[in-house]
């Protein structure tokens, strides 16, 4: 088994979403959305630390305070440089792996992320993660990287789309990092369990009262449910996967 450091999850969150402004914030059962993320993330079982990474700007102060009131590590950095924000808070907290949850994901599943994570324990990768060739449903992605690789995607990466996005200059360079894609048995990639849309947080809404009075469940729950109520499926229909990335590589250019 690899040795490591502190195994961390990072969750990147800020208020200030331009197709959805401050929709971490927006109630489901009446808690922000990034308490549920939080809250899910506290259920991975081998993890050591949690932290809310956010930028400076003063509108997201609030989510410092709701890190601090879920006893979990807040995290200032850059807004648009994610991928030196991701850096800086694993060199803080001596974070390794780092275990990446983004906050538009609020039916993240603990025990397909604790999965993965001892998946990565156990193998000499460099990045794993459910995302490459989705197999999942929009909405349970995972990223896990060790320090050493993120040091050097921090080092190396100069496109914007690689440094906002995180991911991008791993996937781009699999001779550089020994990478692996988590596959899922069932092709459930065209599911949106993600938030980027008014729709989105309605279809989750419906999601969470059809669950009360539990706020943790799986994706079995959710794929249960969904088989009796299929119905709920059309709410959010037809969003494609990934707009804010194709967004950017639109007007990809030089950062560093």
């Amino acid at each position: 088994m690899k040795s490591h450091k502190k195994i961390t999850v990072m969750i990147q969150a800020r208020t200030g979403s331009t197709r959805f402004p401050r929709k971490t914030l927006a109630k489901i059962e009446n808690k922000p959305m990034i308490w549920h993320i939080i809250n899910r993330v506290k259920k991975i079982k081998s993890i050591d630390q949690i932290a809310l990474i956010t930028t400076r700007k003063k509108t997201d102060k609030i989510l410092l305070k709701i890190a601090e009131k879920n006893n979990i590590f807040g995290f200032t950095g850059d807004t648009h440089d994610l991928l030196n924000r991701h850096y800086q808070c694993a060199l803080k907290l001596d974070a390794d792996p780092i275990i990446r949850i983004t906050s538009d994901c609020p039916l993240t599943d603990p025990q397909l992320v604790e999965k993965i994570l001892q998946f990565y324990l156990n193998h000499n990768y460099d990045y794993v993660t459910n995302t490459i060739s989705p197999t999942y449903p929009d909405g349970l992605d995972v990223e896990i990287f060790s320090f050493s690789a993120l040091k050097r995607a921090n080092r190396y990466a100069t496109l914007r789309s690689e440094r906002e996005h995180v991911f991008p200059y791993f996937t781009k360079n699999p001779k550089r990092f020994k990478l692996y894609n988590y596959e899922n048995k069932t092709d459930l990639s065209y599911l949106r369990w993600t938030v980027d849309q008014k729709e989105d947080l309605k279809f989750v809404k419906e999601i969470y009262s059809r669950m009360k009075p539990k706020t943790i469940f799986y994706m079995k729950d959710v794929l249960k449910l969904l088989k009796k109520e299929p119905k709920l499926l059309t709410i959010n229909k037809g969003i494609k996967r990934n707009e804010g990335f194709a967004k950017t590589l639109k007007y990809d250019r030089k950062m560093k």
